[in-house]
């Protein structure tokens, strides 16, 4: 699995779930940090992250890994 994604908080990354599940790209989430500080990721496969950031850009280049 590769990093794709990390949320700014639970609405962005609950629209970037959606996309990907209506995608039917298959991904994770890791939770990093304590307390406070918390950082969502999402992974996905690495086969899948072009179309994965197709999805969430269209076909601007706003780069993965946010």
């Amino acid at each position: 699995m590769a990093r794709f994604y990390d949320s700014v908080n639970d609405a962005d990354l609950n629209r970037v779930e959606n996309l990907l599940k209506n995608g039917g790209i298959e991904y994770s989430m890791r939770v990093l940090g304590d307390g406070k500080t918390l950082l969502k990721e999402i992974l996905v496969a690495e086969e899948d992250l072009d179309a994965a950031e197709n999805m969430l850009c269209g076909n601007s280049s706003c780069g993965a890994g946010n």
